[in-house]
């Protein structure tokens, strides 16, 4: 591996808006790329893979350089990044160019010895104290699991649009385009890319024929049961990957009600729908109004609500710094509002099925079991918890519920 200075400012760049600006990473490495519009592909990769290891692994490579790993220690001055940074790429390489960036470092093996035997499984992990307590409270030693195996960087997963293509139509078509896919047993709608790329400057993207999506997130929208012909409500749909998916299978026939509070989010899911050539989803903005007049409408409900993520770790390493004792209060508090007042558009006989990217169980089964022993007209009536230590994909709860009385 070969150093490039202005990459390796790139880089330190993502982390100042990560951790001073309080970006999300995502965001932070989209801005830095569209301040070097000169870099290609393969400079892209470079900063995008790396930005997301230092961010990952930030709280271990603190304890190896001898920095402060206590909750509120955070890098506010660009020389601590660029010595996070030096002590990265240090342990990957053994030694480093002689950059004015790349001060005050210690010997490799000194580095490597400190690195190698974190004390606490909240270093291993890269958590904050808070939420590795969380957590254990939570899952018990569970919660050591799904940090281990969040601690990686993510496959990418497509869904493939069929109402274009099939499987493999779209495996030939993409090996066509220099992209191997491989299929994944329990997901039918699912192929998981053999080896990472851009993936959005193909053709077979830009003709809509697949959508970038989590093998597990692709279990969500069959779990729903839907049928063409029937009245859908996509109540949290956000950008609308789960809206999409239930469109295929109901084979453009019927009428999806998209629904979300942020109107960007509904402009990015009516783009990607005319992509996908999915015809039957209408957008709402929720306001006071929309969910009065949406009462006992629908045969299906979806309600993917806010969560605090701890099952995405992997794809949203800056997530461990976001978790607090507030935002978990916060996003619970969401959740009940949202079971409150949403099911109210639900016919009687119809289903819905309510979703978390969460693995804890407060925000998944509990919240569930609150909701029933106040609405005795519904019945659980299957759920399920994909674990990313047991399912290998994101960490994702799903329970079905029917509405049996008005």
């Amino acid at each position: 591996m070969k150093l490039h200075r202005n990459l390796i400012e790139g880089i330190i760049e993502v982390l100042q808006k990560v951790f001073q600006e309080h970006a999300y990473s995502d965001k932070a490495i989209e801005s830095v790329f569209k301040q070097n519009k000169r870099w290609g592909a393969r400079d892209r990769a470079f900063v995008a893979e790396h930005s997301y290891n230092l961010i990952r692994n930030h709280k271990r490579l603190r304890y190896a350089l001898g920095m402060p790993t206590e909750d509120g220690a955070q890098e506010q001055h660009t020389d601590a990044l660029r010595r996070l940074a030096a002590g990265y790429f240090l342990l990957l390489l053994k030694e480093l160019p002689s950059w004015d960036l790349f001060t005050d470092i210690p010997a490799y093996t000194q580095l490597q010895e400190r690195y190698d035997r974190p004390p606490h499984p909240s270093i291993a992990y890269s958590v904050s104290d808070w939420l590795w307590q969380y957590g254990t409270r939570q899952m018990g030693e569970g919660w050591q699991r799904e940090l281990a195996a969040m601690h990686t960087q993510a496959d990418v997963y497509l869904r493939v649009n069929t109402l274009k293509t099939d499987i493999h139509g779209l495996r030939e078509r993409l090996l066509q385009e220099g992209f191997a896919t491989e299929p994944v047993e329990e997901v039918p709608s699912a192929l998981r890319l053999t080896e990472r790329g851009n993936i959005f400057r193909t053709k077979a993207f830009q003709e809509g024929l697949f959508e970038v999506q989590d093998a597990g997130s692709q279990l969500i929208a069959p779990f729903l049961e839907v049928k063409a012909g029937m009245r859908v409500i996509d109540a949290c749909a956000g950008a609308g990957g789960k809206t999409l998916h239930l469109a295929t299978l109901m084979r453009n026939k019927g009428h999806i009600i998209a629904m979300d509070v942020e109107e960007w989010k509904l402009k990015e899911l009516r783009k990607r729908a005319r992509r996908n050539e999915v015809f039957n989803i209408e957008t709402r903005l929720i306001d006071n109004q929309t969910i009065k007049r949406l009462r006992g409408s629908a045969d299906r409900l979806l309600l993917d609500v806010p969560c605090t993520g701890s099952g995405v770790l992997r794809r949203n390493p800056d997530a461990k710094w976001r978790i607090t004792q507030t935002f978990a209060d916060e996003v619970k508090a969401k959740q009940q509002k949202i079971l409150e007042l949403y099911p109210q558009m639900l016919k009687t006989g119809g289903k819905m099925v309510y979703a978390t990217c969460s693995v804890f169980p407060e925000e998944n089964r509990r919240q569930i079991e609150h909701f029933l022993a106040l609405n005795p007209h519904f019945e659980l009536e299957a759920e399920e918890l994909l674990l990313p230590s047991y399912h290998g994909w994101d960490g994702f709860y799903m329970a079905r519920l029917r509405k049996t009385a008005p």
